[in-house]
């Protein structure tokens, strides 16, 4: 591992690169709530003295499985995650250790020793940062990359090899001016916007980005069920608003192999039945519906994050 490394991406490349901290890729709840009841010698002491035994794996553990996994086969890698840690590199030791049992291809890493770790997600030129911490997700996002506060959520009971991500419409995909609309003049007055403005395409979202480098990396394998991603819209929308979302996307070229309209239905279930490896949305109230079927990465961004949780 390379730690403090500058990695940018050059241009032509188009990986996709993605920024995790250790808390959301290892369990490391025993130690963390050890951090913020005794603070941070008896936190060193701790994970120096346990630097040999295996993390188990976190929220967000078998999403970077899958992504990893993409890359088998290939004579240059598509894929690269890199690691982010409050940690020290002495106390980042276990981290490293675990990293290698579990053969996860992690190649570069950066342990700030209590700093902020957000500012270098650009320095890595990375298109996505997962983190159980919000402020480094809010400073991310600020930043302009797409960011997600990983939950304590459920895995879904039937997994499946192929990665799945699905994604929220509204403020996440896209901007939040219709959902602005909507929670400011109601239900009625928001679909009477999406349909006078149809044609009109939604502006882009912070996951817009993401979204469109996840799509070129589609574009490596063979489209429909063989494909190793399948992505899906997860949407509060229903029809009449439908045809905004379908055309906005049809305008950017992007394909999303799932689109669910589910007229505020809860998404919970249906996420589980997509198997998502990953749900990103930015309201409150799904990120609990969805928490309680897979995992799930909250985006404080837009309107519906104006107010406290």
């Amino acid at each position: 591992m390379q730690a403090t490394e500058s990695a940018a991406v050059k241009p032509g490349d188009d990986r996709l690169i993605v920024a995790i901290s250790s808390r959301a890729l290892f369990d490391l709840g025993e130690s963390h709530e050890l951090f913020e009841r005794e603070g941070i010698d008896e936190y060193r002491r701790f994970q120096m003295t346990h630097e040999n035994e295996l993390l188990a794996p976190g929220i967000a553990f078998p999403l970077v499985r899958k992504l990893l996994r993409l890359n088998d086969g290939a004579t240059e890698p598509r894929v690269e995650v890199v690691l982010l840690s409050r940690n020290s590199a002495d106390t980042g030791l276990r981290i490293f250790n675990s990293i290698e049992h579990y053969g996860l291809q992690i190649a570069r890493a950066v342990f700030t020793g209590g700093a902020p770790t957000s500012p270098y997600v650009p320095s890595f030129g990375a298109q996505l940062f997962l983190s159980a911490n919000p402020e480094s997700v809010a400073a991310a996002l600020a930043s302009g990359i797409a960011a997600a506060t990983i939950l304590p959520s459920k895995a879904p009971a039937t997994a499946s090899d192929q990665l799945r991500i699905a994604f929220d419409g509204d403020a996440v995909i896209f901007g939040d001016e219709s959902e602005r609309v909507s929670q400011e003049q109601g239900i009625e007055a928001f679909h009477r916007n999406e349909v006078e403005n149809a044609d009109t395409p939604l502006s882009g979202g912070p996951f817009r980005g993401f979204l469109a480098a996840l799509h070129r990396l589609q574009a490596a394998f063979p489209a429909g069920d063989d494909s190793p991603i399948r992505t899906a819209l997860v949407t509060a929308r229903s029809a009449p608003a439908h045809k905004r979302v379908i055309l906005t996307l049809r305008g950017w070229g992007v394909r999303l192999d799932e689109a669910l309209f589910l007229g505020g239905r809860d998404k919970g279930p249906f996420l589980q039945t997509f198997g998502a490896d990953i749900f990103f949305d930015d309201s409150h109230a799904n990120v609990e519906s969805a928490r309680q079927h897979v995992a799930t990465g909250h985006v404080p961004h837009g309107v519906s994050n104006k107010k406290a949780w």
